[in-house]
């Protein structure tokens, strides 16, 4: 008996054991098929997150942040044990004792889950990062398997500490908060070190549920599980009773409750130079790197003076839709109801719009309420004082009709304080409607011998349109392109004094007769250069342009970077090619450094994630700064290695040229800066687009106003319209910047000359008419030649307009084609406005 018992208990033994070793023989088979082929975990040794790029002023200050997945990335030693204690104690207690995965939590789960209780994971924070970083996030054996296998490969590759940095630095918490350190700051505006216990915890509970613990509508959820993470801490060791009772009594106080500001509203609202340097340092670096290197970019704008470029250009484009007469408001309505049942500012908070504007004050959106004869009551979002919220009939005398014909019930609409005061200071006058403007326009300002943009403005506001002007929108120059041709002809061996014959022509384009004319509709016979330019007559342009060759004015325009590849067709010769007011204005200013190439940046410097810098953009060399003291009143010599893209005298040439642009020419009375200032107005046809680009001896800047459809304009020129803007902003520019005489280079004499009739006049001559003009050492400057590119004269086309007959002081001239015209024997400037495109 005893041996049959005995035989029994043994043979159960033998199966029970036979069962254990092919149990472990299955098991091992399962773990070594799928260990095959797993992802290598030592590439987290080398950990580098996707980290925000941060934008800084060159003062140091953020003024923006990029980022796919907002990211800080802090270092494990770094983190605060307070917060690591909190997300050990909510996700896997015993983290520090496991080996990668918990088997008593497995059985626990599983236990929980025979009983009928909730299903809820056993994966350890080991695990975790497996599945976050080389793993599916499936609900799978097979993954779970590869998931156990990974981890206890990891845990001897790694530390704890190590492990632990890599979870709280790559986990989800919601609101597009990646780690604990964006996460901190998204919530609570805070670092980390400055959690309190009940935020740590709150942290933690996001772990699990980051998308369903929301702090305001998930509220009681989002207590409870925080009050669970803080017992979790408690009955762990982390925290004693009194500061667990001290914390669970504490309310849930985030950002997203209003009750702290949220880290965001301390930045400068995004505008088009940040988005601009978004735009090209992807280009640079690719949207990878850019959205998630971790780079700290240092870029070059002044942020007072990109305060006063925005507002000067939204001033003049304000000024010029007013005049228009036209309401066009914004276009959007929200559902009269939410008047009535007090939801029209969740309503509007829903509609994007510009929130932006400061102009004269800040805008505020707000939606049309009550509409009667005499006034219209609005409800403004925010609350601002003062109330009541109304707008009397006398603030839209500049639209055509009353309240009822231009507004209704649930129109949403932009309105501002009008003080007595500049930009909303003094007293409060009236609430003022105000509307976005369908003009738009772009301005750009830059250091002309570093290539630093200081302030860039892509059109009236960034958040009603993103599209920038000043960058992306491809135009025709109009008469700001004529510097080109002259700087041509200049290097070709013409001089300020050379005389070109302003009288008609036409051109056989293939397509029909070209008959270009002045902006005038009048001819101006014999004329010098310098009169060419500063009264932007286009017959003279073109007959200097075929003078000196459309190629070789071609090329210039593609050497200085206005265009990658210029047709050389006459037309040209007066910006009928389109480019981009970036380019024109970089352009600029290598006439004003003496003609040498610099190169636009809006970034000085770019350090990746390690401080490391990996592009910087001043190239020059400093000759003293390795020296430890300089003498007393000296500073460290630069020497610039950049190239020359023209003759140095050429460029003080035309500098000197376009200075009279200013001073008695097609800009003369709508600049005026107290230092040197020099200047090109363009207009194209039917003032469709109006451009200003000039320049001091440290500063170049440029305008340029059109719609995004072109359509004319009425009355609208490159002086009378975008010449105001250049002045306000380099008002306030020359007073940070300085200004002062363009820099003559070495080499040359000036001659006095006639600038009516280009004759040269004695050294002693003085007057109105008397000009200095440089000249080339070397070079005896011919007088008394007149060049007429050229070209026929149309027999039909008569030199003198209609009623107007050849009188005294004329002469005859007989063109390169051997036709004799009669032409006025000294060109009178007559009453010019800024020459287009015809």
């Amino acid at each position: 008996m005893i041996r049959f018992i005995l035989g029994f208990f043994g043979s159960i033994f033998s199966w029970l054991t036979l069962a254990a070793v092919m149990g472990a023989l299955t098991l091992g088979a399962i773990f070594w098929m799928y260990s095959r082929d797993l992802p290598s975990h030592e590439q987290l040794s080398n950990y580098q997150p996707a980290t925000i790029s941060r934008i800084y002023s060159r003062q140091g200050r953020l003024i923006d942040e990029f980022a796919r997945e907002r990211r800080l990335y802090t270092p494990p030693e770094q983190i605060p044990e307070l917060v690591k204690h909190a997300f050990v104690s909510a996700e896997d207690k015993n983290f520090y004792i496991h080996n990668g995965y918990d088997m008593r939590g497995m059985v626990a789960a599983a236990l929980e889950a025979a009983r009928g209780g909730r299903l809820r994971g056993a994966s350890t924070i080991t695990q975790q990062v497996m599945k976050n970083f080389l793993l599916s996030s499936d609900r799978s054996a097979e993954r779970k398997i590869k998931e156990l296998i990974l981890a206890t490969r990891l845990e001897s590759s790694l530390d704890k500490e190590q492990i632990l940095g890599l979870y709280l630095n790559e986990i989800f918490l919601g609101q597009n908060s990646f780690g604990v350190t964006a996460a901190a700051q998204t919530y609570f505006n805070k670092t980390l070190d400055a959690l309190l216990p009940e935020e740590a915890a709150y942290l933690a509970a996001l772990a699990q549920r980051p998308g369903n613990l929301h702090p305001v509508r998930q509220h009681d959820d989002a207590v409870a599980r925080r009050d669970y993470v803080l017992r979790e801490m408690r009955e762990n060791g982390y925290i004693d009773a009194a500061t667990y009772q001290a914390a669970v009594a504490r309310p849930l106080h985030t950002v997203q409750a209003g009750d702290y500001p949220s880290f965001r509203s301390a930045l400068p609202p995004r505008d088009y130079f940040t988005d601009e340097i978004r735009r090209q340092l992807s280009r640079n670096f690719g949207e990878d790197e850019f959205f998630g290197g971790g780079l700290a970019i240092r870029a070059t704008v002044d942020p007072d003076l990109q305060v006063v470029a925005a507002q000067a250009l939204q001033g003049k484009l304000e000024e010029m839709d007013r005049g228009r007469g036209v309401w066009n408001g914004t276009g959007k309505k929200i559902e009269p109801a939410t008047l009535d049942d007090g939801t029209w500012e969740a309503a509007l908070g829903a509609l994007k719009l510009a929130r932006d504007v400061t102009l004269d004050g800040p805008w505020y959106v707000a939606v049309v309420d009550e509409i009667g004869d005499q006034r219209m009551t609005l409800k403004i979002e925010g609350a601002p004082e003062p109330q009541p919220w109304e707008v009397p009939r006398a603030d839209i005398s500049w639209i055509s009709g009353s309240f009822a014909d231009n507004f209704a019930r649930g129109d949403v609409v932009h309105v501002r304080r009008m003080t007595s005061g500049d930009n909303g200071s003094g007293d409060f006058i009236r609430w003022s409607l105000r509307q976005v403007p369908e003009i738009q326009g772009g301005f750009m300002a830059m250091d002309v011998n570093t290539g630093r943009v200081i302030a860039m403005q892509g059109g009236f506001s960034y958040q009603n349109s993103v599209f920038n002007r000043a960058t992306q929108a491809t135009r025709q120059p109009g008469s700001s392109f004529k510097p080109f041709v002259y700087a041509a002809a200049l290097d070709s061996g013409f001089s300020p004094a050379s005389i070109i014959i302003d009288a008609p022509i036409e051109i056989d384009t293939g397509a029909g007769v070209w008959r270009p004319q002045n902006y005038s509709n009048k001819f101006y016979g014999p004329t010098p250069l310098r009169t060419g330019i500063e009264q932007s007559r286009n017959v003279m342009t073109v007959r200097l342009a075929r003078e000196v060759g459309m190629d070789v004015v071609a090329r210039y325009a593609e050497r200085f970077g206005v265009y990658d590849d210029l047709d050389p067709y006459l037309a040209n010769a007066l910006g009928a090619g389109e480019t981009t007011l970036f380019r024109m204005v970089a352009a600029y200013a290598m006439f004003a450094n003496g003609g040498e190439r610099v190169e636009p940046t809006l970034v000085d410097r770019v350090q990746d994630r390690w401080g490391r810098t990996i592009y910087r953009h001043d190239t020059r060399i400093c000759d003293d700064c390795g020296t430890e003291t300089l003498p007393q009143g000296e500073s460290p010599r630069i020497t610039a290695n950049r190239e020359r893209v023209m003759d140095a005298i050429t460029a003080y040439q035309l500098t000197s040229m376009m200075q009279g642009v200013v001073q008695r020419g097609t800009a003369a009375g709508r600049v005026n800066l107290g230092v040197p200032t020099a200047g090109k107005t363009g207009t194209t046809n039917d003032s469709r687009d109006a451009w200003f680009i000039g320049f001091t001896s440290n500063v170049v800047a440029g305008c340029y106003i059109g719609f995004d459809r072109p359509e004319r304009m009425p009355g609208a020129s490159g002086g009378g319209t975008c010449g105001p803007v250049f002045q306000e902003f380099m008002t306030e520019a020359v007073k940070k910047y300085g200004g002062g005489k363009f820099k003559l280079p070495p080499g040359g004499h000036f001659i006095k000359i006639d600038r009516f009739s280009g004759a040269r006049l004695p050294d002693d001559a003085s007057g109105d008419y008397v000009v200095a003009e440089y000249f080339r050492d070397g070079e005896e400057p011919i007088f008394g030649v007149m060049f007429d590119g050229g070209f026929a004269m149309g027999a039909n086309l008569p030199l003198f307009l209609p009623g107007e007959v050849p009188g005294e002081g004329t002469t005859e001239v007989q063109t390169s084609t051997g036709d004799v015209v009669v032409i006025p024997e000294r060109a009178s400037t007559g009453t010019v406005a800024a020459g287009g495109l015809y």
